[in-house]
């Protein structure tokens, strides 16, 4: 079986390395943590614990995923409280 090679020159990673990116917000971790795709490049971002932006590593989509799922249990449960 033949293994599909991705594509080594790209004209949106040209655009972002000459005009930087054009983030957009592809997921709402909590309040104040967010995951960002570049729209031409497709480079996936979030925020980082000291308030900068970083590649979206497979370890960074680990810590999102556990503060989504903490976040939606504290909501709930603050929901439940306010009821």
């Amino acid at each position: 079986m033949k293994e599909i090679q991705p594509a080594l020159f790209s004209l949106g990673k040209v655009f972002c390395n000459i005009f930087g990116h054009k983030l957009k917000v592809s997921k709402n971790i909590t309040n104040h943590v967010h995951e960002y795709k570049c729209a031409k490049c497709g480079m996936e971002m979030t925020d980082t614990a000291d308030g900068f932006l970083a590649r979206l590593t497979p370890k960074f989509k680990e810590t999102n995923a556990y503060l989504a799922k903490i976040h939606e249990k504290r909501k709930r449960l603050f929901l439940a409280k306010a009821s």
